[in-house]
């Protein structure tokens, strides 16, 4: 319980101070927004005890959308602190307490799941992020699962690279997300779940199970990207999937060996 209040004082004491710096640096047009929110979330990882692995490097210099498959929450965090982002997500979070505002100046991009003729306007607004040169995550299964496989990704807002400027050469970024390890001890599927966030789970008591017993490590793989040649967009996913699948289960495999020798 005192890990909890902790984490919940820090959250509400630091994160008003971030979008008043993020609100300021936005208004008078300054640089900075994105070393401030770098280093935001990396303090919030470390807070929840959560290490991070890097392998490969992402992709910069060019407008990049990332393809990345989703298990948790906590997925955002450990991204943000690795490089600035903006991600796509349902329209409910931009209404909620203090995450909402904080996500609206990260330029996070809110779809609304209930209108199913949106996506020519989300493209649209995916396409403008990505002229301005920043990187978009795109959590390309539609949802998050239990971490122990990755869904089918859907190829419908991959169209939007399609709408960036010719002038600039666009690039699709495979990225896995694989948790590995729990207070130090290889994760086993039975384990995955305390990290897992999907389906009905409600947030509020996952979150405080994952602050009491956290302490995990995570490995995110940026894979090589892709430089978009305006080959069929369902054939490029199917293709990015397929590299995504490949190395969220070399991550995982590894860690199970793991376990196996230790028990």
């Amino acid at each position: 319980m005192f890990r909890l209040s902790y984490v919940l004082a820090w959250f509400f004491t630091v994160t008003p101070a971030l979008i008043a710096a993020l609100w300021t640096l936005d208004k008078l047009k300054l640089p900075g927004r994105r070393r401030v929110t770098l280093r935001y979330y990396g303090a919030l990882c470390r807070l929840l005890r959560v290490r991070i692995n890097v392998q490969g490097t992402p992709a910069r210099g060019q407008p990049t959308l990332i393809l990345c498959n989703h298990v948790s929450w906590l997925d955002i965090l450990v991204i943000s602190s690795i490089c600035p982002v903006a991600f796509i997500a349902k329209k409910e979070v931009a209404n909620w307490p203090i995450v909402g505002i904080t996500a609206r100046l990260t330029n996070t991009i809110f779809v609304d799941r209930t209108r199913r003729h949106q996506t020519s306007e989300v493209n649209a607004e995916i396409a403008m992020r990505l002229g301005q040169g920043d990187p978009v995550v795109l959590f390309a299964e539609g949802t998050s699962n239990d971490g122990n496989r990755v869904l089918e990704f859907r190829s419908a807002l991959v169209g939007a690279v399609a709408q960036v400027d010719p002038a600039h050469q666009v690039l699709l970024q495979p990225v896995s997300v694989g948790y590995t390890r729990i207070q130090g001890i290889p994760m086993g599927r039975q384990h995955r779940p305390l990290v897992a966030w999907y389906g009905d789970i409600d947030f509020v008591p996952h979150f405080k199970i994952f602050v009491e017993r956290g302490a995990v490590d995570v490995t995110v793989n940026f894979s090589a990207p892709v430089p978009f040649d305006g080959t069929d967009r369902k054939a490029l996913t199917r293709s990015i999937e397929t590299t995504v699948r490949r190395l969220t289960a070399s991550t995982l495999r590894e860690r199970a060996i793991e376990a196996e020798t230790a028990a």
